[in-house]
């Protein structure tokens, strides 16, 4: 009889992979955890207690098969699993570096409520995805036979790259168009090395475009081409821009040189992993050597600016924070590897205003006290009056959040419907808009959300865009 190969989490205890010392990984923006061994997967992956309803998956946005490839990895059958993990998910190898898996996949795990620690769902799938690459198991895209329609994305972030991917294995010929030189939106130039590798992301765009996707890149869609000769070329569009207008501040003080925006900033140091020339980081501006950083916000962005400062040889790093540790918007994940690295997290503070001219020399921080639930539940923060003090700071980043551009506006775009908060009106199962053939997908439409949840929409919008097809070439036959 063969061994039982799961159920294990009774006598093999949670272990992640080795995470790098923090006085040595936050001198280099590689990535903070090693990889896992063969035999350390294996043993990861046979803790999973194969629940009748998996909980894990359930939580899951993509609802991957979680329960399936553990198992499989837990056999040594790992091209198997990678095939079930590619199966509902379009870039696994990601989902499983970025994903918050502490607030999905892991953190709704059935043994972890029983007290032995959730399985690290997140570790395992990266290592099945990338034990598939060095495999070659990941074979470039070839569709069985090509179609004549074709989709127009505009947007390379990972919503438009999912739809591209579903689209393309089908036949369906499929431009994407997108304003950076490089494709992969935030996942190329918002999210920094140590989280993501750059590599990862650029492999996965090479497979797209090996497999036939058209990139036309430094495009700005209402400059370099229109939205009506997009429609025009294509016999459906796919908004898929995300969001990247910044929430400002207010106050006295915020028009001060030093007081740049998050997005900025990533970009700006992901550019020098790449080797581009940037002026403004070269020249000081969005360069935290030497610098007092103070980052105001408490999402994974503000996570993000503050483990990239202190890589840059920063003299402090603080990040201010309006609500208390327990309300974090952010992954625990993540505040616990920033605090490792040196970040000092000031809790129920908020900036009133900042000092300097022309540039800032520090934030004029008050105090804060969590008062009264708000209409979401959450409790409200209040101003502690006469609590304010001075923080130094030579450089203060905002990371305060997103919000999405007017794109009828800035497009020329009639008939395109947006939400009172600026996001476009669509269909969150088909990501059908008001227009005719237009669809939308990702944080365009969500606003500001997780790149798992861009996946999912990217890839139900693509199958949405083929049943029509399939049901207007099935017209066209009778």
């Amino acid at each position: 009889m063969a061994k039982q190969p799961m159920l294990k989490f009774v006598s093999v205890e949670r272990d992640m992979p080795t995470k790098r010392a923090p006085d040595l990984r936050n001198k280099d923006f590689g990535e903070i955890y090693a990889e896992y061994a063969g035999e350390k997967a294996k043993e990861q992956s046979s803790r999973c207690s194969q629940c009748g309803v998996p909980y894990c998956q359930t939580h899951c946005p993509l609802h991957n098969n979680i329960p399936d490839w553990l198992r499989l990895t837990a056999e040594g059958r790992l091209q198997e699993a990678y095939e079930v993990s590619q199966a509902t998910n379009t870039f696994p190898e990601i989902c499983g570096r970025i994903c918050p898996q502490d607030r999905l996949c892991e953190g709704n795990c059935v043994i972890e409520s029983s007290g032995h620690g959730t399985v690290t769902i997140g570790s395992v799938e990266k290592y099945i995805t990338d034990t598939a690459w060095e495999n070659g198991w990941v074979k470039v895209i070839k569709p069985h036979s090509e179609r004549t329609e074709s989709v127009g994305i505009i947007g390379a972030g990972p919503g438009g790259l999912a739809a591209a991917d579903v689209l393309r294995r089908q036949g369906v010929q499929v431009t994407i168009y997108d304003r950076y030189d490089r494709a992969g939106g935030l996942l190329t130039y918002g999210i920094p090395g140590f989280k993501l590798e750059k590599d990862v992301v650029m492999r996965r765009n090479d497979q797209l475009a090996e497999g036939g996707v058209t990139f036309k890149l430094n495009c700005n869609v209402g400059e370099d081409i229109s939205f009506a000769d997009i429609q025009a070329a294509h016999d459906a569009v796919i908004i898929a821009t995300g969001v990247y207008k910044t929430r400002e501040l207010a106050g006295p003080g915020s028009g001060a040189k030093g007081i740049e925006r998050a997005i900025d900033y990533l970009t700006a140091s992901n550019r020098k992993s790449f080797g581009d020339d940037v002026p403004e980081f070269d020249d000081g501006q969005l360069d935290a050597k030497g610098k007092r950083v103070v980052v105001i916000g408490g999402g994974d962005t503000a996570m993000d600016c503050v483990r990239t400062a202190i890589r840059q040889g920063a003299t402090s790093v603080k990040c201010l924070y309006r609500r208390d540790k327990a309300n974090m918007p952010g992954s625990m994940r993540e505040v616990q590897n920033a605090e490792e690295e040196g970040v000092v997290f000031e809790w129920l503070s908020a900036p009133k205003g900042f000092t300097g001219d022309p540039s800032v020399t520090g934030v004029i921080v008050q105090k804060m006290r969590l008062g009264a639930p708000d209409a979401t539940g959450r409790q409200a923060p209040e101003v502690i009056e006469g609590a304010d003090y001075l923080e130094e700071a030579d450089l203060v980043i905002k990371a305060l959040g997103f919000e999405p551009e007017d794109l009828p506006q800035l497009w020329g775009v009639e008939g395109l419907e947006v939400t009172r908060w600026g996001t476009v009106k669509a269909q969150f199962t088909t990501g059908e808009t008001d227009l005719e053939n237009v669809y939308a997908v990702g944080d365009i439409v969500r606003g500001a959300s997780l790149v798992v949840w861009a996946i999912k929409d990217g890839r139900d919008c693509a199958e949405a865009i083929l049943d029509k097809l399939n049901a207007s070439a099935a017209v066209a036959a009778e």
